[in-house]
């Protein structure tokens, strides 16, 4: 595989890669057509935040399976079109957030005792010892704007220095915030009005951008306000004029709207406003930890195991996957088994799941069970963007548990409709992982998913099996295994047949010349191609 990278990342990420077998292309700086020509041939992209990764750069890159951000946040990848593409986004939160929250509580203590302007001025020869009276933490009510891993982080550490907590984050629990003694409040102005220090660790979204402006900064009064987050968040103009008035005591930030900083930025102009430019997650350990979790991602995307911290695709927990790994096979082939049976245009699609299989977190299975209905239609189609082509494509999709299972331990029953027909496929694992499929439109079977498969309905007559395998010698094809089943004696029967070679369009119109053949059904499976699927049927 190719791997393009674009922004530095350090060494230890592109090593990790290299030593996996993958080929690593670094191309710094690139933009505009040079790195659409780029990305052309690779299999996955590594950026950091200097790199625009837009609809442009997926249409240009068809073989594209991964991008990986090596650090926390997206706001320059394009996710929905990534999706549209089956490509997934992934970044790597946890490598940066102890220094990301170490730089906030570092930014804090600096604001409150304006310790940047007195070492300037001490450097400049001047001992102005009596113009800093600073401001101690503790007592003080710590107000965090966000509470996710940095913001948790951040709490832990100035909790622990004698500060009240008050969270503003609609997205957790109270529960969440009571674990680290904080209080969570429902609107954002009462988090204002409360804290003497601010915290700011949101992403920057279209609900964000701008949120603490004018208006919120006379909520907040006199404190003090550090962003180390996403520069936008603050109207940077806003808290300038708000600082330099003394409506606010004083700021800290580490990122900025537009960077590089400008050199005409009012924020510069303002003495109680201390800037640094983007260091939050600037340790070495942070860097290599990143780098290196970026390159397990995308080795994971490779052998199409999950992608742990992927941001649009089906996720499992890392404990969780070696259980429910063997099902996600067995659901995409149960899915296309079910797809080229049906043989109809499909509206409606069920994932059931059945004994303990249904205790399990089945969202990468599902998503799974729908690549493997959308692929014989020749979708382009992957468990990244299957429940997104569902949605767009107006098709029903639910997903059933149910603890009790009569004849198997574990069952998966993918169920594909049009509104008034319907058709199921089962299957479970034998002998630890060894998948087979045991039910077909409700005929209890036991067939081995593999290669070339024939499905025949047919009245239940004698000679009719032996009819099915004569023609199929007659055109060279050979059968692996075949299972027959049926409703009630001389009634309707179905049989599957495992072949070593594909069936020709001859031997199915030869076998439905017999008034005894009702239809048939040639599937495909395990990327046998070349006979996707052949749609012949009786009616």
């Amino acid at each position: 595989m190719k791997v393009l990278v674009t922004d530095p990342i350090a060494d230890a990420g592109l090593e990790r890669l290299r030593e996996a077998g993958h080929e690593v292309e670094t191309a710094y700086d690139v933009a505009g057509e040079e790195l659409l020509s780029a990305v052309a041939d690779a299999n996955a992209l590594v950026v950091r935040s200097g790199t625009d990764v837009n609809e442009a750069v997926f249409d240009a890159a068809p073989d594209l399976v991964i991008v990986g951000r090596a650090g926390i946040g997206v706001d320059n990848i394009d996710i929905d079109a990534a999706t549209d593409h089956g490509v997934i986004v992934a970044n790597a939160p946890e490598g940066n957030v102890r220094a990301a929250a170490e730089h906030t509580v570092a930014m804090a203590f600096a604001a409150a005792r304006s310790i940047p302007q007195a070492h300037v001025r001490l450097k400049a020869g001047e001992w102005a010892k009596s113009d800093y009276l600073g401001t101690e933490i503790n007592g003080k009510t710590l107000g965090i704007v966000g509470f996710g891993r940095v913001g948790q982080e951040v709490a832990k550490r100035l909790g622990n220095l004698g500060t009240d907590l008050v969270v503003y984050d609609p997205y957790i629990s109270e529960e969440r915030a009571d674990q680290f003694g904080a209080e969570l409040v429902d609107e954002l102005d009462a988090c204002l009005a409360r804290a003497d220090f601010l915290t700011i660790h949101t992403p920057l979204l279209p609900e964000t951008r701008g949120m603490i402006s004018e208006d919120e900064l006379d909520t907040f009064g006199h404190g003090y306000i550090v962003n180390c987050a996403r520069g936008g968040i603050i109207d940077e103009d806003a808290l300038a004029a708000a600082v330099e008035d003394g409506t606010v005591a004083g700021a800290a930030l580490d990122v900025f709207e537009e960077e590089p900083l400008a050199e005409d930025s009012p924020l510069l102009g303002v003495d109680d406003i201390i800037v640094t430019p983007h260091l939050g997650a600037s340790t070495e350990a942070a860097q290599e930890s990143v780098a290196v979790d970026t390159a397990e991602q995308v080795l994971a995307a490779f052998a199409e195991e999950p992608v742990l911290n992927a941001l649009n695709a089906p996720s499992v927990d890392e404990k969780a996957f070696p259980r429910i790994k063997p099902y996600i096979g067995l659901a995409e082939t149960a899915g296309k088994i079910a797809a080229q049976v049906f043989g109809e245009r499909v509206s409606e699609i069920e994932v059931a799941y059945d004994g303990d299989i249904a205790a399990e977190d089945v969202e990468l299975v599902t998503a799974s069970g729908l690549k493997g209905v959308f692929e014989p239609l020749e979708w382009q189609v992957n468990a990244v963007n299957a429940p997104h082509l569902a949605e767009e494509r107006g098709i029903d999709v639910t997903e059933s548990k149910s603890r009790q299972s009569e004849d198997f331990q574990s069952l998966v029953t993918v169920t594909v409709g049009d509104g008034e027909e319907t058709l199921s496929v089962s299957g479970t694992l034998f002998a630890g992982e060894e998948p087979r499929i045991v039910r077909i439109d409700g005929y209890r079977v036991d067939a081995v998913p593999h290669g070339h498969m024939l499905v025949a309905r047919n009245y239940d007559k004698p000679g009719v099996i032996g009819l099915i395998g004569t023609v199929l010698g007659d055109h060279d094809v050979n059968i692996a295994g075949m299972f027959n089943a049926r409703e009630t004696r001389g009634g309707e029967a179905l049989t599957v047949y495992n072949l070593d070679s594909a069936v020709p369009e001859e031997a199915a119109e030869a076998l439905l010349a017999d008034d005894r053949i009702i239809g048939v059904r040639t599937i495909v499976l395990n990327g046998d191609a070349e006979a996707r699927r052949l749609d012949i049927a009786a009616e």
